[in-house]
């Protein structure tokens, strides 16, 4: 029976004729979506992590600056969204991951999170920046590092929906 379950601004859904938040593991999604391309992503993210392959885990996705340490040491794991800004992270992660660094640094050792980044403004230093990040804070990696890139079809027309996703292990 899948018993997955996405929480969304606190409150819960789940497949009908499922029970309500009855899963083991929670996985706590922290984005920054400050455009249609980067909500687009969340909903990507969301729809995968929510998939009813995944059973047993429960998804909650907080704005990160609305994400507290008490969301963190209530979850599992963590999925951090941003998007890329001249190299870095944008202040609202930085923020979030600021303000949890003290209440957090000794309770979530070793915790697994995946980070993912949106932009043309240097993607792999933004990376770069939340590795550094949760590495200070004893955190690890869950999976290796993966990279999608979009291509527009045609260089002078750029009508929507022309993009091209393409994957690579990073």
């Amino acid at each position: 029976m899948d018993r997955s379950a996405i929480v969304l601004d606190g409150r819960c859904a789940w497949p009908a004729g499922t029970p309500p938040c009855t899963a083991v593991a929670r996985l706590l999604v922290v984005h920054h979506t400050t455009s249609p391309r980067r909500q687009a992503l969340l909903e990507a993210v969301l729809s995968g992590a929510g998939d009813g392959a995944i059973q047993d885990v429960t998804v909650l996705a907080r704005p990160a600056l609305a994400a507290t340490a008490i969301d963190v040491l209530g979850a599992d794991g963590d999925l951090l969204g941003t998007p890329a800004t001249l190299g870095y992270v944008p202040g609202a992660l930085q923020h979030f991951l600021g303000q949890i660094d003290d209440p957090c640094l000794g309770a979530a050792l070793r915790r697994p999170y995946g980070p993912y980044v949106h932009g043309d403004g240097d993607p792999p230093g933004a990376v770069r920046a939340v590795e550094a990040i949760t590495r200070g804070l004893g955190w690890r990696r869950a999976q290796a590092r993966w990279r999608c890139s979009a291509t527009r079809a045609g260089r002078t027309s750029r009508p929507a929906g022309s993009l091209a996703p393409r994957w690579r292990q990073a």
